[in-house]
């Protein structure tokens, strides 16, 4: 018997069910709350908090799987210094490739229609794969045994089961990812249901189940994408796999009580449990807007301001590793200008050091030496960066520490 969308209605939880629940008021919060925290950044600062994240998101996301290659260590297989023992330097690699994979999509300004495409999902299926070792396509089973191979971009060829869940037949793959780009498309929901629908399609994504591995990385990066399309432009300032690894036990039990059937008369119309699907849809909106809430209340400018002083202060004692010598007080006043403004031209630098103009050149040198500040050549204007060895001042708690 050929599986269709029905076997995973409902799409979303009905009016009478959403209207019972908080989950309207939810999305629209959390429009509202990345509306704010976009516009209260300068788009080169909004830029340089990005790039930084995709390192945190590659983290997060890999951590839910069991990778657990801290920053530092991906950040130093992006230079090239990759761990000397095997198995660690494949997961620096896996890392790695996750964060060429969110490039990619950025770089690709995707509309609505390509994103909501099953040659999307294959596509992102396979560049992921095929930037990692091969070793780690191997498929093993509860033993450890090795059972098969990945098969970079393709649907999974075999039966499989996910816990309790048995996902779709091998062969119904194809129509069903179509079915499930047509009815998650946004232009089947209005307003801020959209959102309600985005986090729906997470869970029926990952119910489906359509490679043989990697559909959760998968499932994440389309959900991704999928709240920058439908207008959360701060996306990416934020990301939602960090609140999503820090309950990692929580969403995956989530994302299992959802597989369940309908529960009765009192649960929906569909096929699948309405109220689980609206639980996980509860816990996703929640873990969204806290990680919304989380980097806004970083991002107060007095309150960054206040962490760039205690950055240039531990600096002065000798208390950030990494980077050695002493800033001038001035530097805060620096930083905490390029971070508002996004960039500053090298006349205000000198203007807001209050220096001789040799000692402001000194103290620039300084800034761009220990990659504080940025340029793209020797006249342009300076942007303000994010170090690692300033994360934990700037960040706090944003990582785990070492």
């Amino acid at each position: 018997m050929t599986t269709t969308t029905h076997e995973f209605s409902p799409f979303v939880p009905g009016e009478k069910a959403l209207e019972a629940s908080q989950l309207p008021d939810k999305a629209v919060r959390l429009a509202t709350a990345s509306a704010k925290l976009s516009g209260n950044l300068a788009d080169e600062t909004r830029n340089t908090i990005r790039r930084y994240m995709a390192v945190i998101n590659s983290y997060y996301s890999n951590l839910i799987e069991g990778n657990k290659t801290r920053p530092h260590e991906i950040r130093a297989a992006q230079k090239g210094a990759f761990s000397k023992d095997p198995a660690k330097r494949d997961l620096q690699q896996e890392s790695v490739s996750h964060i060429q994979l969110q490039n990619w999509i950025a770089d690709q300004a995707i509309d609505q229609d390509v994103l909501y495409s099953p040659d999307f999902f294959k596509s992102i299926h396979r560049k992921f794969y095929q930037g990692i070792p091969e070793n780690l396509w191997l498929l093993k089973d509860r033993q450890g045994e090795v059972k098969g191979k990945v098969v970079p971009g393709e649907w999974r060829t075999e039966l499989v089961d996910v816990g309790q869940h048995v996902p779709p037949k091998p062969e119904d793959l194809g129509s069903l990812m179509q079915q499930f780009c047509n009815v998650y498309h946004p232009k089947r929901h209005s307003g801020d249901k959209k959102f309600i629908a985005a986090m729906c399609a997470h869970h029926r994504l990952v119910w489906i189940h359509p490679f043989a591995d990697g559909n959760g990385r998968v499932a994440r990066l389309f959900t991704d994408e999928a709240l920058k399309s439908i207008g959360l432009e701060s996306y990416g300032v934020w990301c939602l796999s960090r609140g999503l690894a820090r309950s990692s036990d929580q969403y995956k039990t989530l994302l299992a009580r959802a597989d369940n059937s309908r529960q009765g008369d009192h649960d929906g119309r569909g096929a699948l449990s309405e109220k689980h699907l609206l639980n996980f849809c509860d816990f996703m909106l929640d873990t969204a807007i806290d990680q919304i809430d989380y980097i806004s209340d970083l991002l107060q400018l007095n309150e960054i301001h206040k962490r760039i002083d205690s950055y240039i202060q531990a600096r002065n004692d000798e208390r950030v590793s990494g980077v050695k010598g002493k800033l001038k007080e001035a530097a805060g006043l620096i930083l905490y200008n390029a971070f508002v403004k996004g960039e500053l031209e090298r006349s205000l630098v000198y203007e807001l050091s209050g220096m001789p103009e040799r000692s402001a050149r000194r103290l620039l040198g300084q800034l761009k030496d220990d990659g504080l500040l940025s340029e793209t050549s020797a006249k342009s204007p300076l942007k303000w960066e994010i170090p690692e060895h300033a994360e934990p001042w700037y960040f706090p708690n944003l990582t785990p520490g070492v």
